[in-house]
């Protein structure tokens, strides 16, 4: 069973910086550079939006709303895939979770693969 734990969550004020860490663990033979990750954030009242997607052929990509301001990047040899978010906005301001998927897939495919782990989150306060 896959395990994702999230980490570096806080309250900073618009434009400041934070990095997300997800440390993916109980991979049985693969790492995570055969699957893809993702950063989903949810705030309250609000659906689930996938904010940056690194792909399982190592490709990545980020949101129009993000783009430009957050970078996801995935270490291979520490299980570990990051969102690093600069310039940041109240308008960030939610849980942000990671999702990861085994095996070849695309990130944008995330929340439709019945197998996907999530993790429990990690709280970004933006104030203004």
């Amino acid at each position: 069973q896959v395990n994702l734990e999230e980490s570096g969550g806080g309250s900073v004020q618009a434009g400041g910086s934070l990095r997300l860490s997800c440390v993916a663990s109980g991979y049985p033979y693969e790492s995570v550079s055969a699957s893809c990750m993702g950063w989903f954030r949810q705030a309250p009242g609000k659906g689930r939006e996938l904010v940056a997607g690194a792909n399982s052929d190592g490709s990545t990509f980020s949101a129009d709303s993000v783009k430009g301001r957050f970078t996801i990047s995935k270490d291979n040899n520490k299980n570990t895939l990051y969102l690093q978010m600069a310039s940041l906005l109240p308008e960030d301001t939610a849980m942000y979770y990671c999702a990861a998927a085994m095996g070849a897939c695309w990130a944008r495919s995330l929340a439709k693969i019945k197998t996907t782990a999530w993790g429990q989150g990690t709280q970004v306060t933006v104030s203004s």
